[in-house]
């Protein structure tokens, strides 16, 4: 009965048994106060498992009403239960697909802005930076395209290397010597959360065990930015385009100038 409460109501069953309001003759399970009193280990058990049922009944899923993978529990930033082909079954696989969000999502975060921020230069006049989709064709005067793809590979394998071998062994980056003497200003949190004054200027989630919040917010504006970057690539494709250019355009038509009427003449 105790579970069953605990399932339907926000509150705990076990304080609300303790109650003396509720008198000895209720069927409580988990008070002091109720009768028949069980064995105390038995109490303790009862109790957690009715803690453990009303946790779950309150934690939000990507689907409401939906239970959870048992190996999603909750304790992983953003985890809302989504998982339907399993991926994350293997707690090592899980660990691995965890940091590659992470990755994916800032890359994603950097993208959108970088893509919007030209496309502004570019529509007000202030620049004359191409749209983003034909940037990489841009040759440039300070040096020429094999020199900067050489370059773009040692400094990208470099970090993605280091990055590999902080996740293999946490803290092992972090250690003196292992970059040069500069390991205090890149001071790492945990695999995924680097630090310091050049990555944490302004000091946040300095208790990286504690900042649940700021790894939610993070992840969450990551995902977003992930499913933005897959609309802006479908837009190129259709438009042939920059997503400013897009929303310019439907403004100054609102009805006649959306996403319908575009996919339409575009396959016609």
């Amino acid at each position: 009965m105790a579970v069953a409460i605990g399932r339907g109501f926000p509150f705990q069953p076990c304080s609300v048994f303790k109650s003396k309001s509720i008198g000895k003759a209720s069927l409580g399970l988990c008070g002091t106060e109720s009768w028949p009193q069980p064995a105390g280990a038995e109490t303790t058990r009862r109790c957690s498992r009715t803690r453990v049922a009303a946790q779950q009944e309150q934690r939000p899923t990507w689907l409401p009403g939906l239970d959870p993978p048992p190996y999603l529990d909750g304790t992983l930033a953003g985890d809302f239960g989504f998982d339907p082909l399993g991926l994350g079954e293997d707690p090592e696989s899980l660990r691995w697909y965890v940091q590659a969000e992470l990755v994916h999502a800032r890359f994603a975060m950097i993208g959108v802005a970088g893509i919007l921020f030209t496309d502004l230069l570019r529509i007000t006049g202030l620049s004359k930076v191409p749209v983003w989709f034909e940037a990489g064709a841009v040759k440039y005067e300070f040096a020429n395209t094999e020199t900067l793809f050489l370059v773009q590979l040692l400094l990208m394998g470099f970090v993605e290397t280091k990055r590999y071998m902080d996740f293999v062994s946490p803290g092992s980056q972090a250690k003196e010597g292992s970059f040069f003497g500069l390991e205090a200003s890149f001071a790492g949190l945990e695999p995924g959360y680097p630090g310091g004054p050049l990555l944490n200027p302004l000091g946040l989630a300095k208790d990286i065990k504690s900042a649940h919040d700021w790894k939610l917010k993070e992840i969450k504006n990551g995902r977003l930015a992930m499913v933005a970057m897959l609309g802006i690539f479908v837009q190129a494709s259709v438009t042939h385009v920059g997503p400013i250019d897009n929303l310019v355009e439907h403004l100054s038509n609102p009805w006649h100038r959306t996403i319908i009427q575009t996919l339409s003449s575009s396959s016609s």
